[in-house]
Parts: C-alpha cells; sequence; structure tokens
C-alpha cells in the first residue's frame, strides 16, 4: 500500500529544492561514439595522445536538430568550466575565427573558468584560472545566481565534479559509430549512479541527443518510501 513521504523528507526536500532554484546548475556536455570515446570529435590534430588516429569523427553528422541543441545549451549557459588541454585547444581556434562567426561570438564571450596546477594565466578574453581545491572553486561557482555552468570536454575534469557529486545534468550526444579506442567519458568507477531521462530526441544523422540528470539520495528514499 502506497504512503506519502515521511514529513522529515518532505522537508528536506523543500529545502533542497529551494536550494536549486538559486543556483546553478554545472552540466556536462559531451560529443560521444556509441562505444563511449569523446577524444578529438572536431579536427584530425585536436587530440592525437594515446596515437589516437580518428580525430574529426563527429563532423558529418551535424544538421539542423544538431544545431538546434547546441544553440538552446549555448542560451542558458552563463559560463564554461574547462579543462587545461581543452582550453587549449578551444583557446587556439575560437579567438581567430572572428566574430563574424556566431558560435565564435558566443564562445568568445563566455566567461571561462579554466582548471589548471601547470597553467600560471590564461589569455584568451574573460579566462579565469582555477587552482587548487577544484571541488571548492567549482562549488562555489554553482552557488552564484546567472545562467548555468557548462563543461565540454575536459574528461578529467568531469571525473573529479563526479567523484564531488557537483554535476546535475549530463546532456550527451551520442553518435552512431563505434571508434574502438580512445579517451571514454566513463571509466571504471566503484561508485553507480542513477540517472533519469529528462529529454530525448533523434537528429537526422541518427544522433541520439540525450539529457539525464543524477538522482539525489533524498528522491531514492522517497521513490522507496512510496512504494
Amino acid at each position: 500500500m502506497s504512503s506519502s513521504a515521511p514529513i522529515s523528507l518532505r522537508g528536506e526536500n523543500h529545502i533542497r529544492e529551494r536550494m536549486e532554484t538559486t543556483m546553478r546548475k554545472v552540466i556536462v556536455n559531451e560529443f560521444l561514439s556509441l562505444d563511449g570515446v569523446m577524444q578529438s570529435p572536431g579536427y584530425p590534430d585536436e587530440d592525437r595522445e594515446g596515437d589516437f588516429e580518428h580525430g574529426g569523427w563527429q563532423q558529418s553528422y551535424f544538421d539542423e536538430v544538431f544545431g538546434a541543441a547546441l544553440q538552446e545549451g549555448f542560451a542558458s549557459t552563463g559560463g564554461l568550466v574547462l579543462g587545461r588541454k581543452t582550453y587549449e585547444i578551444f583557446a587556439a581556434h575560437w579567438p581567430k575565427a572572428g566574430d563574424d562567426d556566431p558560435i565564435a561570438a558566443t564562445m568568445n564571450g563566455f566567461d571561462k573558468f579554466v582548471v589548471s596546477n601547470t597553467l600560471e594565466k590564461v589569455e584568451w578574453v574573460n579566462s579565469h584560472l582555477i587552482k587548487g581545491d577544484v571541488a571548492a572553486e567549482v562549488a562555489k561557482l554553482r552557488q552564484q545566481s546567472g545562467k548555468d555552468l557548462r563543461v565540454i570536454g575536459s574528461g578529467d575534469l568531469v571525473h573529479t565534479l563526479m567523484e564531488a557529486d557537483l554535476i546535475d545534468e549530463y546532456q550527451l550526444m551520442i553518435h552512431p559509430i563505434l571508434l574502438g579506442s580512445g579517451k571514454r567519458l566513463f571509466r571504471d568507477s566503484s561508485t553507480t549512479t542513477p540517472l533519469r531521462l529528462i529529454d530525448s530526441r533523434t537528429s537526422s544523422t541518427g544522433v541520439l541527443i540525450l539529457t539525464y540528470q543524477p538522482e539525489k539520495e533524498t528522491e531514492s528514499a522517497e521513490a522507496r518510501e512510496t512504494a
């Protein structure tokens, strides 16, 4: 027989919901192959680490649906959080693309929060360097008001944020190609994270555009209580 959630649990949910409405979301946005590879989607020399030879695998799948999903994501974004490697790839390309390119204008205009313990400065316009306790610094950014924070690429950074439970949403574009090798977004882990699908669409080129949110412990507890 179903029963309502305990008063204490409802109270915790209400507090959490109020906090979430005043906090920015941290959104992980990735291009993936069907076998989970995220490496070097844009062009051949983007990232050859590990002798990766499949760079540029994503380019032929772009269509209007894909482009609309990207633009919707950019419209809700107030800043990018990037690892060093992804920052260096972007910083070598977007400032040179020119502001007549609408994506370049958007990327150049965003605040960029760059996570690195080796860089001494970041010169791409509107870039800010984060050193030291990455989780603590991103948590501070997340608590600020404004549009959401988007993580693109930056595999090592994503894992740091996953371990700190700082990811609010995954927006994954899964392409119909098997690459067989390369850096993967989700690596071996001892942690299990249930996800809830909140949006899905399919491009004309067969790309699955999926949005997931991690289920919080209170949500899982409430589901058990009402089962």
